[in-house]
């Protein structure tokens, strides 16, 4: 064997995708806000492109056609494929590092759109009013609003014990660190640090700074005048009244039927989180991407781009930049801004068609959810889609990943309409949201009657469902309602 160096050809096929091609899939998978900063770069460092509004001006561009040959226009998978790699200077992908987005909604900027039925697609988008919850200052944090209550009532050493214990509650308004270590921290006694802390609980929101959830309830008890030796007592064993021991607590309590209930009223009016009412964020409200509405022909299916600008070229600009004089490399930075600018727009025009094509095809897939209710919801996967319109199952999940659609049963997130399912008493598939919610309707309606895991099993059976104990127990528990014991011991409370 030579060892030797030597010069040899090698014949090799590889995948190359370029800067283009890998913007082209990023867009798919992009939310309203982040496709909005998307635009605004690109307008801010071309300068052929424009924010058109509907007076037509500026032109927009004369892009190249979208047919793959067979008058169908280019899915995204295509678009791919069909990239020139010499023209769109090929970049070699790492897939180490290779990431794309998948936890984004968008609204579309472009006019693209489909109809399922008979109805053709608008693009327009209802006029919105002022956002009444972008006025709204920030909510002040809990730590905070009580380092200002202490400011105003405490000062020197006793304030710096004061800001130690703050910053040890949690965002429940809970003290978790022991005062041991606070005190050993602050080199100060823990009598100073106790009596600090009596100051602290005193402070609004009524339970801040308790250790545990007793001396919560006790502190708001205080605060309402009802701590007598009888709360307490009920307080020091707040484990027996979650278990349901309600006779042996009230023996223990000392008082009769009437004021033992009046006293468990009582404690459901305090709150057990204190602090959750402070520093929380704001919930920012969440822009459908998609409106389906039933008309006479069919199914309407409309792209909401109200908060996106139509991205246009400024064909009037790029005429006047080209007449001027200009160098060589004058010439090339203009033809890459047109080039530029062509396959944004042609993008994101892509971009709005496939989203459009997969929320028909879920319409199609789950028309039954849409007439009926979330009882008659399919179980449907990726695939399923994507062999239907012709695309990747990647695709697929670019373009359905935290993208709402709207209809007359609510707000929807696409992935919503892509779960598992039971077999049915026809022997099709029923969605396992479906399931959930006759489990979720029988328990509402149980009455004192409460039914087992067993029970209800029995009831889907009858009607249809083959479904196991443990499916049931995983499903109840899915949608936060607790077991037959826990729901038997809640009514005998309430």
């Amino acid at each position: 064997m030579s060892l030797a160096p030597r010069l040899d050809l090698r014949q090799s096929q590889s995948l190359v995708m370029t800067p283009q091609l890998q913007q082209a899939i990023k867009l798919l998978a992009l939310s309203n806000l982040e496709l909005e900063g998307v635009i605004a770069e690109e307008l801010e460092k071309n300068p052929l492109l424009a924010a058109g509004g509907d007076d037509g001006e500026p032109q927009q561009a004369e892009l190249p056609s979208e047919d793959a040959g067979d008058g169908e226009p280019l899915s995204a998978d295509r678009l791919i494929e069909t990239g020139n790699a010499q023209a769109d200077a090929p970049l070699d992908v790492d897939y180490d590092a290779e990431t794309f987005h998948h936890d984004s909604a968008s609204d579309t900027g472009s006019g693209a759109g489909g109809a399922l039925g008979m109805d053709g697609l608008s693009g327009a988008g209802p006029e919105d009013g002022p956002d009444m919850d972008a006025l709204a200052g920030e909510a002040p944090s809990l730590r905070d609003h009580l380092l200002t209550q202490a400011g105003e009532v405490l000062d020197g050493p006793a304030l710096i014990i004061a800001a130690q214990i703050i910053d040890a509650i949690d965002e429940a308004g809970y003290l978790e660190q022991p005062l041991a270590e606070l005190a050993d921290a602050l080199t100060v006694d823990i009598a100073d640090v106790e009596r600090v802390l009596a100051i602290v609980q005193g402070f609004d929101p009524t339970g801040v700074g308790a250790r545990n959830l007793g001396e919560c309830l006790a502190l708001q008890a205080k605060e309402a005048d009802r701590y007598d030796p009888c709360m307490a007592v009920m307080l020091a064993h707040l484990d027996m009244l979650a278990k349901g021991q309600l006779a042996q607590l009230r023996r223990m309590c000392n008082v009769d039927e009437e004021d033992f209930a009046d006293m468990i009223r009582e404690l459901r009016t305090y709150d057990p989180k204190p602090g959750l009412r402070f520093g929380g964020e704001r919930a920012a409200p969440v822009s459908p991407d998609i409106f389906i509405a039933k008309t006479r022909g069919g199914w309407s299916i409309e792209l909401n781009n109200a908060t996106l600008p139509r991205l246009l070229l400024d064909r009037r600009y790029y005429g006047e930049l080209a007449a001027g004089a200009q160098d060589k490399s004058g010439k090339a930075w203009l033809a890459d801004c047109l080039a530029s600018a062509n396959w944004l727009i042609k993008a994101l025009d892509q971009r709005a068609r496939t989203i459009v094509k997969v929320a028909t095809e879920i319409v199609k897939q789950q028309e039954a959810f849409f007439v009926q209710g979330v009882a008659h919801l399919k179980p449907l996967t990726l695939r399923t889609v994507a062999d239907a319109i012709g695309m990747h199952e990647s695709t697929v999940s670019r373009v359905t990943s935290n993208k709402y659609l709207s209809c007359e049963r609510g707000l929807f997130e696409l992935k919503y309409f892509f779960t598992s399912g039971v077999t049915g008493g026809d022997g099709e598939g029923v969605s396992a949201e479906a399931v959930k919610s006759h489990i979720a309707k029988l328990i509402a309606d149980e009455g004192r009657d409460v039914l087992s895991d067993d029970k209800l099993v029995e009831i889907l059976n009858a009607r249809g469902f083959d479904i196991a104990r443990r499916t049931v127990a995983k499903y109840r528990e899915a949608i936060g309602l607790g077991s037959s014991v826990q729901r038997r011991r809640q009514k005998a409370l309430s």
